[in-house]
């Protein structure tokens, strides 16, 4: 019979179990390519006691990742980029994108280091002020890549044009926007990543308190 007495009561410690509670049978690589692709092997403890029963899942492995909503104080706006997403392909309206700069952590960078690498080399912009927002999984259940995002304050003055790296295949296009014009796109469904749309909704709680500073 299940224990339900502990409902409603504080939840901050969970949760309960953690990395000893897993027993990792084996764990091989599938495909190695750009990203690796793994199959591991594993039980782990249940809930109400005992194991599980061994089971099978493929593993997406990928570089975490750093995502920046540049947003520029003075003028009310932010800076978007626009390029191709092979993963969107499909996408009934375009495979091309408008998300806010991101790029992959590589070894030895911290994420503050990448926000501002990649503020330069997709957008052509200096930033002046990082904010850390959040840090989360993206797909936990079949990826290990960690998102950590960003709100750079920059100035938008001179901001456009087409940036990227030639050895990355990189074609970027910059858009600065009015940011109750950008709201309208997320609004309508043309802002539809996850870093966009967490970015968006944070600089929109705290947008006047930014604004305040100045």
């Amino acid at each position: 019979m299940t224990d339900n007495s502990d409902r409603g009561q504080d939840t901050a410690q969970l949760p309960g179990f953690g990395a000893a509670d897993v027993d990792l049978v084996e764990r091989r690589s599938l495909h190695q390519g750009f990203f690796r692709l793994d199959e591991v092997r594993l039980r782990h403890r249940l809930f109400e006691g005992g194991w599980s029963a061994e089971m099978v899942r493929e593993v997406h492995v990928r570089h975490d990742a750093v995502g920046v909503l540049l947003y520029d104080v003075e003028r009310d706006c932010v800076a978007l980029v626009e390029q191709i997403r092979a993963g969107a392909l499909d996408d009934p309206e375009s495979p091309w994108k408008l998300e806010i700069v991101a790029g992959l952590v590589e070894a030895g960078e911290s994420a503050a280091e990448v926000a501002r690498r990649e503020a330069m080399e997709e957008a052509g912009c200096d930033v002046t002020e990082l904010i850390e927002l959040h840090t989360y999984y993206p797909s936990p259940g079949a990826c290990t890549e960690r998102v950590t995002l960003f709100c750079a304050l920059v100035d938008c003055d001179g901001l456009g044009g087409v940036h990227g790296l030639d050895e990355e295949h990189e074609d970027i296009r910059v858009h600065v926007l009015p940011f109750k014009r950008a709201w309208e796109l997320l609004l309508a469904g043309r802002l539809d990543n996850a870093m966009c749309l967490i970015a968006f909704y944070w600089l929109a709680a705290e947008r006047a308190s930014l604004r305040a500073r100045g």
